[in-house]
């Protein structure tokens, strides 16, 4: 669709196989074709009614198609030559020498309704309203998606574990309505690029450990060395603990494969940026910012996030903005002690919000990253709107550093009922956070962090993919300004 309204199309024409048991004799099938045709009249299309067009070809033929337009949001009416024309280009072009001359002009001239008629609504009371496309044609004002595409093997199912793979589908189903984004498989990066911001030996340990268990089987941290943390433990169950900042995020024999999977696409949306895009999405899981330079937690394993910024800082200076519900205590230890990545985190104050050790204002960096580091602690109960003066804050402070690059960590967590946040930010308010950091018009790759509320969590992602892209184009879809012009 979105296509075809850029090429200023009329129309599409399509076919699907037919829910009528009186042109196809296998219920299974009937069944899958029903369900086609009710998300085809989600968007108010729906199959052409009182011609031939789904006239056998042969006897004995089962289920000749019917055949569907889509006025694209336009139009819902079809002038009757016009539908001529077109039935008869897909007749000649599709079918070729498979149908008779004959036959297509009896299908042609079937139609003789002006305008055309349609098969009332079957499935669907009202049609949905049609998504908003934006007149964007370069990939300056398109987002570039990179999704996790094996983020579901690593799938804990003990009970309470809200870190699912359903979570992906959901923010998915939300954003695929905007017509905004470009999807790319991701690339395999070599495992230096971890190396470079964890400990070589935590990386070797991960990858280690989870090879050696049975699938099915979870290992969690239960020991840990507040007593000599210079001595690891031999048996390698045990030395989790040595690596691990809690009790509740498992090794298991994918927890390896699927973090440096979420590495691979959060450097390739990175890399998109390199490429002429200014917003890119690594759309990953399992989330990433509470992982430090050697040690694993918080459902986190990899710090993607981080990696993506140290990737990016070989070509200028990076801000990382984490918007998570809870501090990105694994981003600010590893870029403690650096002037050219600046880290910023608004988050639950850790009095009572996980990591609950770290996030304090008074943490601001050390040695040449003294200043470096900022944390806005905020209270339990918040608003959209008390959550915006304190985000204006933090971007103030990110402008003033003026880095090249964004890097925005993504937690939907700060959302209204999410089952381990206590804020209630609505889908307007998760949209004028995203209008306001897009207005910082920096190229930006947005990381995806936690957020596991499934029923809201394509609403939520949809909503502020829509008011970054906005910040960033300007609402009437202009080609965005490029830094330091207006």
């Amino acid at each position: 669709r979105n296509e075809a309204r850029l090429l200023k199309a009329k129309g599409i024409f399509f076919e699907c196989l037919p829910d009528d048991p009186a042109l196809c004799k296998d219920k299974s099938i009937i069944r899958q074709n029903g369900a086609r045709l009710r998300f085809y009249e989600r968007f108010g299309v729906l199959p052409i009614t009182n011609t031939a067009y789904e006239t056998p070809l042969a006897s004995g033929d089962d289920c000749p198609p019917y055949l569907l337009f889509d006025g694209l949001g336009v139009t819902d009416k079809l002038d009757c030559n016009f539908a001529r024309q077109a039935v008869y280009a897909i007749l000649t072009r599709k079918y070729g020498r498979r149908c008779p001359e004959d036959y297509i002009m009896k299908v042609v001239e079937s139609f003789r309704d002006d305008p055309v008629q349609f098969r009332p609504r079957r499935y669907t009371p009202v049609a949905e309203a049609p998504p908003t496309v934006p007149d964007a044609v370069n990939i300056d004002q398109r987002i570039a998606l990179v999704v996790n595409a094996g983020h579901d093997i690593h799938h804990v199912h003990e009970r309470g574990y809200v870190e699912a793979p359903v979570r992906i589908s959901s923010i998915l189903k939300g954003i695929s309505q905007t017509g905004l984004f470009d999807e790319y498989k991701a690339k395999h990066f070599p495992e230096k690029h971890l190396k470079a911001i964890h400990s070589p030996d935590f990386v070797e340990y991960l990858k280690r450990m989870c090879l050696t268990l049975e699938p099915g089987k979870s290992v969690y941290p239960y020991v840990f060395p507040i007593r000599n943390a210079t001595r690891p433990p031999k048996e390698m169950p045990i030395r989790a603990g040595y690596y691990c900042i809690d009790t509740f995020t498992p090794l298991n024999r994918n927890a390896y494969k699927a973090a440096k999977g979420a590495i691979d696409c959060s450097l390739t949306a990175a890399r998109y940026l390199l490429e002429g895009y200014r917003l890119s999405y690594a759309l990953v899981r399992p989330p990433g910012h509470h992982a430090e330079r050697r040690a694993f937690g918080g459902f986190c394993y990899f710090n993607s996030s981080a990696v993506t910024a140290h990737f990016l800082s070989k070509y200028g200076k990076v801000a990382v903005l984490d918007v998570d519900y809870h501090h990105g205590n694994g981003t600010q230890d590893i870029f403690y002690s650096r002037d050219d990545v600046l880290t910023v985190s608004i988050h639950g104050h850790p009095r009572f919000a996980y990591p609950y050790f770290t996030g304090f204002k008074e943490e601001t960096g050390e040695d040449k990253g003294l200043g470096f580091n900022r944390n806005y602690p905020l209270g339990e109960d918040l608003d959209g709107p008390c959550y915006q003066k304190t985000l204006v804050r933090a971007l103030k402070r990110i402008r003033a550093f003026d880095p090249k690059f964004v890097v925005i960590a993504l937690g939907l967590d700060t959302a209204y009922k999410d089952p381990t946040g206590t804020w209630s930010l609505t889908p307007a308010d998760l949209k004028q956070n995203g209008l306001l950091i897009g207005e910082m018009r920096k190229p930006t790759v947005v990381v995806q962090e936690g957020g596991y509320r499934s029923r809201s969590l394509g609403t939520n992602a949809r909503n502020f993919f829509q008011g970054l892209w906005q910040g960033m184009v300007g609402t009437d879809g202009t080609k965005p300004l490029l830094p330091g012009k207006k």
